[in-house]
């Protein structure tokens, strides 16, 4: 016949009791208190104190279950020095959770104010990850600090071996100084449009320490190595403003009047320019005749868009309207032709 021992069962009860205490406690903050501070903050116009809230989620009840947890074990204890070595270990596992909460709210202030910025120097996630990186660094040597442990030899050791990391890890590394590079230089940042000389094109999405992601107008994801982009003959269609000139090629039979062409082109370009929304209305569009071809007079139509976007709404208001125009004018849109003399 087995009996339950008296002390084991009243050791796990006091155990249970604490770190159940701890969980609803820590549940407790969460749904109560913290509820409570997100309608205030939501009342305010600073976003940072959303942000520092968003990074509180689940750190209390980690914070008072870590509690409750020490509370069951120093219940348990027998001596003076098992009490130390809790207190030591619940010390530690309290700055590794300072450091945790603290990484991911500098790291959220940090995407906040480039939101607010609006440059995107720091709207990446490399920079993201990079500041919540520091902090745990931080974290990190805190806890050697508190330890008494020297970090003196792990320097030493890093600097020996470091060499032999950086020739292991060189196309790493040189994609992360190159997208540090790009960061820095702000020709290039998140939302850009830009075209390669390699022939990809599309918005910048992101920059992270390995690669620029570019998101085509199809809505797929182009994954460029930072090295090779920063090498890479870039044309930034947001540089220097996000207006850009647009050009529609178009031909006229040799029969036409051209001042009569001109006159009526401008004036259905200046009623799409100023009917749609990306097109400029103050920009007084132009035509620009440069070839006599084989078929037709060739000249372009300059029209002007907010961003590189607008251009194909644009070109395919201009094309519809100026098919109807032409016809109601008489005025002919060549074909390729040819005649042939037979002997």
């Amino acid at each position: 016949m087995s009996f339950i021992d008296p002390a084991a069962l009243n050791s796990a009860i006091v155990t249970l009791a604490f770190v159940g205490g701890g969980v609803v406690a820590g549940l407790a903050f969460e749904f109560l208190i913290l509820r409570q501070l997100k309608k205030l903050t939501a009342k305010t116009e600073w976003p940072g104190d959303d942000v520092i809230l968003a990074s509180l989620k689940g750190a209390f009840i980690a914070l008072f279950t870590t509690l409750g947890l020490f509370g069951a074990v120093r219940s348990n204890l027998t001596s003076a020095e098992q009490g130390a070595t809790a207190e030591r270990v619940l010390t530690v596992v309290l700055i590794l959770l300072s450091t945790w909460v603290l990484a991911k709210i500098v790291s959220g202030l940090v995407q906040m104010y480039s939101r607010q910025v609006g440059d995107g120097f720091l709207s990446t996630s490399m920079m993201s990850n990079l500041s919540r990186f520091l902090v745990i660094l931080l974290g990190g040597l805190t806890v050697l600090q508190y330890l008494n442990i020297s970090i003196t030899p792990i320097l030493t050791a890093l600097g020996v071996g470091g060499l032999g990391i950086a020739l292991a890890l060189q196309d790493t590394l040189a994609n992360l100084f190159a997208g540090l590079h790009i960061i820095a230089s702000k020709q290039i940042k998140p939302g850009d449009y830009v075209k390669l000389s390699t022939g990809e094109e599309g918005f910048v999405a992101d920059i992270t320490w390995r690669y620029t992601n570019i998101r085509s107008l199809a809505n797929t994801i182009t994954i460029v190595p930072n090295a090779q982009m920063s090498k890479a003959v870039v044309t930034n269609f947001n540089l220097p403003e996000q207006e850009t000139s647009i050009l529609v090629p178009i031909g006229v039979s040799y029969d036409s009047d051209l001042e009569k062409v001109e006159r009526v082109t401008i004036e259905v370009a200046r009623e799409v320019m100023q009917s749609l929304e990306g097109g400029v209305p103050e920009f007084e569009p132009l035509v620009r005749y440069h070839t006599f071809g084989d078929s037709g007079i060739h000249f372009n139509v300059l029209l002007r868009g907010r961003h590189i976007n607008d251009q194909y709404p644009l070109k395919h208001a201009l094309i519809k309207r100026l098919h109807r125009r032409y016809r109601e004018e008489g005025i002919e849109i060549p074909f390729p032709t040819r005649t042939l003399h037979i002997r």
